[in-house]
């Protein structure tokens, strides 16, 4: 095998990318999984897609568009489930259709060849930019620090959000805090890893720790370790098997997934599962 290719600039920065991604949304991953809010994933990554192709349509940033989208998508979550007297998992539901549709529909007023927009379907982790790398250091130290600083108000918020409540803790805070933090996470890695792909690398590391350990300390090392090689073998399946590099990296997850699965102490054992209506903290 030829390992000369990691001498070049561009695989340099694809190996940083992929380790600064996998850390950012497997860590995300874990608040989704244990939440229980795991569609939450699709619809922000379909808002930032979404976003993406108006801005490319009308001339303008496509991770501006991405980023404006998702933080939009994030922030009526909560209200439309309110006051539509919805579950979180309706209202979610409701605005991924809403940003399925936009995004078919900014597709399709596309004049010209649509390579742009493929780019951003599927993302490409060997043309990511200094800018990209620098969007992706920045988001994935917001999500490292944050979980470090808050730690003990975040674990409260995840395993029991009314007592959280009853001691004062602003549990509804803390899940808008989460949701913008996983639609940053989406837009910055729109470009490496993709608009359809992104979900899985958020779900998967994490639904990998979650099978091996009942710590949550435990479970974000794990997820942000899993994180990381999935985004370092899929970018080597990637350069070996010339195959896209978001699709060999969600594989790759998959794969690690299927291996803790199978090698989980959890097994015989009957899973705690968190409250099933995070919407009562909105």
């Amino acid at each position: 095998m030829d390992f000369s290719i990691f001498g070049y600039s561009f695989m340099q920065n694809a190996i940083l990318a992929a380790f600064l991604g996998g850390v950012a949304c497997a860590t995300i991953g874990v608040f989704v999984v244990l939440m229980g809010i795991s569609f939450i994933g699709v619809c922000l990554s379909h808002a930032a897609f979404a976003g993406a192709l108006l801005a490319v349509l009308i001339g303008f940033d496509p991770l501006l568009g991405a980023f404006l989208f998702s933080m939009g998508v994030a922030a009526i979550i909560g209200p439309l489930a309110r006051r539509g007297e919805l579950n979180l998992d309706t209202s979610i539901g409701v605005l991924f259709s809403l940003m399925l549709g936009l995004a078919f529909i900014f597709m399709g007023l596309m004049p010209g060849p649509k390579t742009e927009m493929l780019g951003l379907l599927w993302g490409s982790i060997l043309t990511v930019s200094r800018t990209d790398l620098i969007l992706l250091g920045i988001v994935a130290a917001a999500v490292v620090g944050i979980v470090i600083l808050f730690y003990k108000e975040i674990q409260a918020v995840i395993f029991n959000r009314e007592i959280a409540l009853a001691v004062g803790i602003p549990a509804g805070l803390i899940l808008y805090g989460i949701l913008f933090l996983t639609g940053s996470t989406i837009t910055v890695s729109l470009s490496p890893i993709g608009g359809l792909l992104i979900f899985s690398l958020i779900i998967n590391p994490a639904a990998a720790a979650y099978q091996l350990t009942y710590s949550l300390k435990r479970m974000f090392a794990l997820a942000a370790l899993f994180g990381v090689v999935s985004g370092w073998l899929g970018l080597l399946a990637s350069y070996w098997l010339d195959v896209p590099s978001g699709a060999a990296i969600i594989v790759a997850s998959s794969i690690i997934f299927a291996i803790a699965t199978l090698f989980s102490p959890k097994r015989k054992v009957k899973k705690w599962k968190p409250n099933d209506e995070p919407s009562r903290v909105f």
